[in-house]
Parts: C-alpha cells; structure tokens; sequence
C-alpha cells in the first residue's frame, strides 16, 4: 500500500491539530506515499489563500509553510465540497493545489485499505 490519507476537521479553533496534521502529511509524502489531506467541517478554510498566514505553532513551521511544500511536494489537498459550499467561502481564493471534491472520491482513495489518521 502506497497511500496515505489525512483527515483534518480543525483550523484556527484548533491551531495545534491543523499543524500536526500537514508535519505528519509532509513526513508521509517525503516517504513517497501518495498522500491526501482531506479537509472538512471547519478545516476548509485552511484553502482560503491568507487564511493560514497567521497560524505559528511554537516548536513548528508556520502552518502556510508546511501546506505550501506538502502541495510543492506532490502532496493532494482535498476540501470538502458541501462543508466548503456550507461556510460560504470563495472558489476563486483558493490556495494552489486545493481541490473541491465529494465525498465519494475520498471513500475511491480509501477503497484499497488505505490507511487514514485523524485530526
């Protein structure tokens, strides 16, 4: 199995969780794992470009940095399609390399026996 899911539900209102999140994304996909970071629930404002800039857990990167080189390296950025239609948020300030999916293309990925965490 050469996949690697991430499922994030937090941003801001969990500013830890969302930056765990993209250093464990960021180690799986140095290790050559075709990893996705599916975002839901209130994790889909992390795709709203300036959104993360303010975002500095101590002891990490800035979380920007950490979701600009999981994306720079070949890591896949899934935002929850009804969760982002939900809040209202822009398809036209989206972050390079966040794509609006359903659900049904995660439950695809995950159909192998992927494993998945959550944060």
């Amino acid at each position: 199995m050469n996949k690697f899911c991430i499922s994030l539900t937090y941003a801001k209102n969990d500013a830890d969780k969302a930056t765990v999140a993209f250093v464990v994304a960021n180690a799986a996909v140095a290790s050559e794992k075709e990893t996705v970071v599916f975002l839901s629930t209130e994790a889909v404002r992390l795709c709203q470009k300036g959104y993360a800039d303010d975002v500095h857990e101590p002891g990490f990167a800035p979380l920007a940095q950490l979701m600009k080189s999981f994306v720079e390296a070949g890591g896949i950025l899934w935002v929850c399609s009804p969760c982002f239609k939900r809040r209202e948020l822009d398809e036209g300030n989206m972050i390079g390399g966040a794509t609006i999916v359903g659900g049904a293309k995660l439950v695809e990925f995950l159909q192998d026996g992927a494993p998945c965490v959550s944060y």
